[in-house]
């Protein structure tokens, strides 16, 4: 029998399978607002058999913004166009997540095809925030250390975006506190320079994520799961690292969140990543083991087999797919051939099975 197609109950909710679609950045939005791209780039994978279909990062302030076509769940008018998607992904048996994000000091750049460099605010980019005045990269802007009100308003936001996110319809809420965008930048030494109590030790670093934590846990009903993405490392010597993930991970599970979306880097430019098949799954299996909580496991996952393998083993509960969607929005139904298990087929494509 093939685990990767056995249920996953996450609180209520339960996945059809172990197979989910990682949140992917589209750079498509007008004004946050969800289009018929993102329905029919997120429903097509729901039509293709995926257990849990999440939204790309959605930001939870205009200021949050990785470029100026992200999603945003800032704002009522927003929501709408989110349910639209969610209503015709729950029509096809997924279970729709959405991820609530802040990108911090990598805010306010063009989307990867225009060059995905830093945009001047004279041509429509914004001032960015951060922990700390330490840029990026060479040629990014300097962030402006959030201040005291600006820590306060940062849990806020994210919590107003998760009872937006609840009445858009979405089963599942994920914070974003990977690669390298605001709760990942105070997580890190790399990016953290702080002398308060945001700064400094373990406990310091850890806080705002902490808090932002309870409060979207406070705002979300205790029946739906709530996932956390973490980069267990940030492949830069004094960094982040994957013992302090471990620490993090025994922590949130105590304050409400149900699974680690497990990935790596993104607050060094220049670090050096050993990507290859796989590469990310020995951290969520880590922290599935030492800290007690559920695990996604994502990077460079391609095969049936290999992702039936990561479920087999103990290394996570989820496999999260990215590229790999992208090539195939019916992986999950080519898996279960390949795998002998009985696939999540629409009746409308059963002639075809």
């Amino acid at each position: 029998m093939s685990q990767l197609f056995s249920p996953l109950a996450l609180r209520s909710v339960t996945l059809r399978n172990r197979i989910a679609v990682s949140p992917m950045c589209q750079y498509s939005a007008v004004d946050g607002r969800a289009n018929d791209w993102h329905l029919v780039h997120l429903g097509a994978r729901a039509v293709g058999g995926a257990g849990l279909v999440m939204t790309e990062a959605t930001a939870v302030e205009a200021r949050g913004r990785i470029s100026p076509q992200d999603l945003g769940l800032w704002e009522e008018g927003q929501i709408e166009p989110l349910a639209r998607i969610v209503r015709f992904v729950a029509a096809q048996g997924a279970v729709c997540g959405i991820q609530l994000a802040h990108a911090g000091r990598k805010a306010s750049t063009r989307a990867p095809w225009d060059g995905g460099k830093a945009i001047p605010p004279g041509e429509g980019g914004w001032a960015v925030l951060g922990p700390s005045p330490v840029p990026f990269g060479p040629e990014s802007p300097i962030p402006e250390p959030l201040d005291p009100a600006g820590l306060r308003a940062i849990p806020r936001a994210f919590a107003a975006a998760a009872r937006r996110a609840l009445a858009a319809g979405f089963q599942a809420v994920e914070i974003h506190a990977a690669h390298g965008y605001l709760l990942h930048q105070f997580l890190s030494p790399i990016s953290n320079e702080r002398a308060d109590a945001y700064g400094g030790s373990f406990e310091n670093r850890t806080r705002l994520l902490r808090e932002v934590v309870e409060a979207v846990r406070a705002a979300w009903p205790e029946e739906l799961p709530l996932l956390v993405r973490l980069s267990a490392t940030d492949w830069v010597p004094g960094g982040w690292d994957i013992d302090q993930s471990v620490e993090l991970c025994r922590g949130l599970s105590r304050l409400g969140a149900d699974l680690i979306d497990v990935s790596s880097g993104g607050t060094a430019p220049r670090a050096a990543v050993p990507a290859g098949p796989g590469y990310q799954t020995a951290f969520a299996e880590r922290i599935r083991r030492e800290a007690g909580i559920a695990t996604g496991a994502v990077g460079m996952i391609t095969s049936p087999e290999q992702a039936d393998h990561v479920i087999r083993s103990g290394q996570a509960d989820l496999v999260l797919l990215a590229r790999e969607m992208l090539r195939d929005p019916h992986f999950a139904l080519r898996a279960a051939r390949a795998l002998g298990a009985e696939g999540p087929w629409p009746k409308q494509y059963v002639r075809a099975k």
